[in-house]
């Protein structure tokens, strides 16, 4: 089995609608494959009335934590999506995106960038609107040569000189909201360095602690020594590793099913999760 746990559609920041996503999934051989946009579960719907036959299905959400100042991200599989704990803190963080998106830009006009609301809101579309898309204005304009090259002190990093800071959850408040709703957690790329500051080790143990289920080691932003590093840490502390592309269509270079997880990991996933199952598909044909 070929599995991917992480992929964004038009639902959030990528750029294939989710219709498109698991067809191209299935095209490119998987076999189970997770559409887990940030803080949204917008695109579940589109998804399941188009999913191929022979390809599943698994619902998720990437959720916006943040924890002593430093921004993380925590994957949240197969949970009820009308429990209303996590659905109120999803909203939260979507009627921020908005706001924050547009006090960027009025930072980036400051800094002498002719980018402006209406072309974001373009690019973005009916999507959750975030930095890539403001990332995207940035590559239009010529300011930058790629999404990535935004992401940096100089533009839209974190803690950048135009970087806004967005209602984000508490990570072990975003454990427990998973865990009530019936879902699965799992810290999204937890020492990708290149994206940022990461928390400290110690602050995983202590997730774990909290009821943390895994960790993504197995990612376009970890080198070899670093995922070997996370799996012995996995290891010392009862954590599922996952693999995943963390797929964003061409906002990234990278591929759907580049890293995938191991069938044994998806089995305990699907074993641990009650608020939501897997849905195999039934060859794109609407369902009630």
């Amino acid at each position: 089995m070929r599995i991917d746990l992480h992929t964004h559609s038009t639902a959030s920041d990528g750029t294939d609608t989710p219709a498109e996503l698991v067809r191209n999934a299935a095209a490119a051989g998987l076999d189970v494959v997770a559409l887990t946009d940030h803080d949204t579960v917008g695109g579940h719907a589109e998804a399941l009335r188009a999913l191929p036959s022979g390809l599943t299905l698994v619902t998720g959400a990437e959720l916006s934590c943040r924890l002593d100042g430093v921004s993380l991200h925590m994957l949240a599989y197969l949970f009820d999506p009308a429990e209303p704990e996590l659905a109120r803190e999803r909203e939260l963080v979507r009627d921020d995106r908005v706001p924050r998106a547009k006090a960027m830009v009025g930072k980036l006009r400051d800094l002498g960038v002719p980018v402006t609301w209406d072309q974001v809101a373009r690019i973005a579309a009916d999507g959750a609107v975030g930095r890539p898309h403001v990332a995207t204005a940035l590559v239009e304009l010529g300011v930058v040569e790629t999404v990535s090259d935004a992401f940096t002190d100089e533009w839209i990093g974190t803690g950048g000189r135009a970087d806004v800071r967005k209602h984000e959850l508490d990570p072990f408040e975003a454990i427990r909201l998973i865990k009530g709703a019936g879902g699965v957690a799992v810290f999204a790329h937890p020492l990708a360095v290149k994206r940022g500051q990461c928390v400290p080790e110690r602050a995983i143990a202590e997730l774990a602690a909290a009821g943390l289920d895994g960790i993504e080691v197995d990612h376009m932003d970890h080198d070899a020594p670093t995922r070997a590093r996370l799996r012995g840490l996995a290891a010392d502390l009862g954590l599922l590793t996952t693999g995943s592309s963390d797929y964003h269509g061409s906002r990234k270079t990278c591929r759907l099913g580049e890293y995938t997880t191991d069938p044994e990991v998806y089995g305990e996933i699907t074993r641990r999760a009650t608020g939501a199952f897997p849905v195999p598909g039934t060859g794109g044909h609407p369902r009630p």
